[in-house]
């Protein structure tokens, strides 16, 4: 870190990195519980099944899919839509706090789809789906059957989407338990738990909490983990007790001041991460982990790849075909770089699939 002689210290790209990955539980594996894992990171993204299992793979100690999945089980954890209208995994306590954190930005993202809606009156579509997901689990066809039955002229996918948006609706097991197959089923986060949902998370400790996992972050940063919007007023009120610095494109950025800031030089081990990771989605400058040669390389079309990493920046993607783990890195890694990828490629497979065989193989370097 250096300073300069008349603004805020600025932290490197790599310092940047470092701290990052120390709040993401990527410098070394923590000893922590699944369930505190999930909390501390506020939520896995989890638009599929296995992402969340090999998040907390690369980054717990000791931990098995069994610990994951049963929190899933005993209602301990949830699948739901929070964050970038996208489906989270996070604590029951969590569910029930954060989603009305982010309710307005779910409220304005009925606005897409207001031409398919016309006529429809969205507090009786709430009620509505309410009930009906209430009464049983139903799954998204379901409701748009349901709901065009009271509204045949609008588009059903448009009230089942705005169904989504009203409710805080979680997608109930068996869907999520490792091993296990199941299409999506809804009902409300309320009817699941047996809980009523708590107040909203304020929105001055939500950033307290960002920063604790993903900072040190600027102000856009945040709304852009979130989807959030107007965030600056929070970052105002709490700025006495935060530190500022700035990153070498004098961008501001906040961070608690007990918050780890490792020296840029920490060693980094190589990490395997899922598809839509949020170590990768949740800053709006990304090139804290996504080198800019990098950018945009995880996918294609409409295929995303797995990403790892090597000395804490993204380095290639890989992916388990038939009977190998099958590692593409972007660029040639030395002699040493491929061991330490090996070493944690078969690492990820004893955690994740300890009575499988696979074979460890370097496809060819993506261009």
């Amino acid at each position: 870190m250096t300073k300069r002689t008349t603004a805020e210290p600025v932290l490197s790209t790599r310092a940047l990195n470092r701290a990052t990955l120390d709040r993401q539980l990527l410098l070394r594996r923590s000893p922590l519980s699944a369930l505190a894992a999930v909390e501390h990171l506020v939520g896995l993204q989890a638009q599929e099944v296995k992402p969340p299992y090999y998040a907390l793979a690369a980054r717990l100690d000791g931990f098995t899919p069994e610990d994951l999945s049963g929190l899933l089980a005993d209602r301990s954890a949830v699948r739901m839509v929070t964050m970038r209208s996208t489906i989270h995994l996070h604590s029951a306590e969590d569910s029930l706090a954060l989603r009305p954190l982010v309710q307005p930005a779910r409220d304005r993202e009925i606005n897409y789809f207001r031409k398919g809606l016309v006529g429809v009156d969205l507090d009786r579509l709430a009620v509505l789906s309410r009930e009906l997901v209430e009464a049983e689990p139903r799954t998204m066809k379901q409701l748009r059957e349901a709901l065009g039955a009271e509204w045949p002229d609008a588009d059903p996918q448009s009230l089942a989407v705005a169904a989504r948006c009203k409710l805080p609706l979680v997608q109930v097991t068996p869907r999520g338990l490792w091993g296990r197959g199941a299409q999506v089923s809804l009902t409300t986060v309320e009817h699941w738990l047996g809980r009523s949902a708590e107040p909203a998370a304020s929105a001055d400790a939500t950033v307290l909490r960002y920063l604790a996992a993903f900072g040190p972050a600027s102000v856009k940063d945040m709304q852009t983990w979130s989807g959030l919007t107007r965030m600056r007023p929070a970052f105002e009120r709490l700025r006495p007790e935060l530190l500022v610095f700035r990153d070498e494109n004098g961008v501001e950025l906040f961070d608690l001041p007990d918050a780890p800031r490792p020296d840029e030089d920490t060693p980094a081990p190589p990490r395997f991460l899922p598809e839509f990771d949020n170590l990768l989605l949740s800053h709006a400058d990304r090139t804290r982990v996504v080198p800019p040669a990098n950018r945009g390389r995880t996918w294609q079309a409409n295929t995303v790849y797995c990403p790892f990493l090597v000395d804490g920046f993204l380095a290639g993607v890989w992916r388990i075909l038939d009977d190998a783990l099958v590692i593409e890195p972007f660029d040639e890694l030395t002699r040493a770089q491929r061991k330490e990828v090996t070493e944690e490629a078969a690492r990820t497979l004893q955690v994740m699939h300890p009575q499988e065989s696979y074979d460890i193989r370097f496809g060819t370097v993506l261009p």
